[in-house]
């Protein structure tokens, strides 16, 4: 069976936002490796300007309820929305660049950029609830993402190898990741348009009134938070853990780069498909509960493995689970929501990633330069642990949702 939808707008927005995924995936080594690498080993960051960059693109998603709004408020579409914040993220880089070596430009600069491109999320899976039909919306989310990750596994390859022979280089990686954003708004403005319904009497909280009408939707978000508060604690220290020599680790910037960025991208590449499939058939409770194994199961090994083995094994686990993580967190709100009300329930689930986003990187970075890595690592253990408990009952009570919502 063809992967490319047959019928428009399908097709249009698969085939484009298969072309936005080239510089979407190189994006997202930005935030996974080479922000908090190029912090360490170019300017030396200490643990608070370490937090505060990986904290940026939470904040993005503690932001997110209000973009939506504003849509609503203006009335332009989703898809110029989106592409004004990625443009500002692009000057954002720039900005960085022309900056240099002065890290108080660098740090301010890479915030903003971050940010803008985290708020853009939820107005994408407005996109995606729009234009792609509910029977195959994991299915084709999935094989974008095949082509998002072939490119964060290159661009983390080629980009790793360039820090390592000249540290100096990392401007004309910043300069790169400033025209994918340029590039994945051209992408976005060829799509059909997609507008929300108009209102002039919008409240920027107004969202978050579904988290009281809907039960279950208020669970999930509750289990979601602990467990996301968990991996973000360990998520955050990935990079300084192996990067850092006060660990143990004496690693090249190639090495580190391999590691954190393209061995979870390459067990992501051979896993996303097979879990786009699962979200489309299999009871989305059941999905949550398997993917929180491969996380803690990560974890475990990450921190408590024995020396490479240990870290390559761990980090494969963990990027498993983030296959199958990504789909989930992206779409799991179109089988919740109404169709106008995806972006507005989306805005709540990234707003409370956001909070926690937030928190996350303030506690991890002071808990391992007090206690250690093992410390981080065991606390996100237990957390994730709880959060798949919490699910249970739901699984077993038959109060999940079954395929498109039913």
């Amino acid at each position: 069976m063809s992967v490319v939808p047959s019928e428009n707008p399908a097709r249009r927005t698969f085939i484009l936002d298969n072309l936005r995924a080239w510089p979407g995936g190189c994006l997202e080594t930005m935030a996974m490796t080479f922000v908090v690498l190029i912090a360490v080993r170019v300017f030396e960051a200490d643990a608070w300007q370490k937090a505060t960059l990986v904290a940026a693109s939470s904040c993005g998603l503690l932001l997110s309820l209000f973009p939506v709004q504003l849509v609503r408020r203006t009335g332009i579409s989703v898809n110029l929305a989106t592409a004004l914040l990625w443009i500002i993220s692009a000057g954002s880089l720039v900005v960085a660049v022309i900056g240099g070596s002065c890290f108080k430009v660098f740090l301010p600069a890479m915030a903003v950029a971050l940010l803008c491109i985290t708020l853009s999320i939820p107005l994408m899976s407005q996109i995606y609830r729009k234009h792609y039909p509910d029977r195959s919306r994991g299915r084709l989310f999935a094989s974008t993402a095949v082509v998002r990750k072939a490119s964060a596994l290159l661009a983390a390859l080629v980009f790793g190898k360039v820090l390592e022979n000249d540290l100096d280089d990392f401007k004309l990686v910043l300069l790169i990741y400033a025209i994918c954003c340029v590039l994945m708004a051209v992408c976005v403005l060829a799509i059909k348009p997609v507008y929300l319904q108009r209102s002039n009497q919008v409240r920027l909280f107004g969202a978050l009134e579904h988290v009281r009408k809907d039960r279950v939707f208020r669970s999930l978000l509750t289990s979601w938070m602990i467990l996301g508060f968990g991996n973000l604690l360990c998520w955050s220290i990935f990079v300084e853990y192996v990067s850092n020599p006060d660990y143990g680790y004496e690693l090249t910037e190639f090495t580190i780069a391999f590691i954190t960025g393209s061995l979870p991208e390459i067990m992501f590449l051979l896993t996303v498909v097979i879990w786009g499939i699962v979200f489309d058939r299999v009871n989305f409770f059941l999905v949550r509960m398997i993917l929180n194994v491969f996380f803690m199961c990560g974890v475990l090994f990450y921190f408590f493995g024995d020396g490479m083995w240990g870290l390559c094994v761990g980090i494969s686990l963990h990027g498993i689970g983030r296959a199958g993580g990504n789909i989930a967190w992206s779409l799991w709100v179109t089988k919740f929501a109404k169709a106008d009300q995806v972006a507005e329930y989306m805005s709540v689930h990234t707003f409370m990633c956001g909070v926690r986003g937030v928190i996350a990187p303030f506690v991890a970075f002071p808990v391992i330069a007090l206690f250690g890595p093992r410390a981080v690592g065991g606390a996100g253990f237990i957390l994730i642990m709880v959060a798949t408990l919490m699910i249970w009952p739901h699984l077993r009570g038959k109060t999940a949702i079954g395929v498109n919502g039913s």
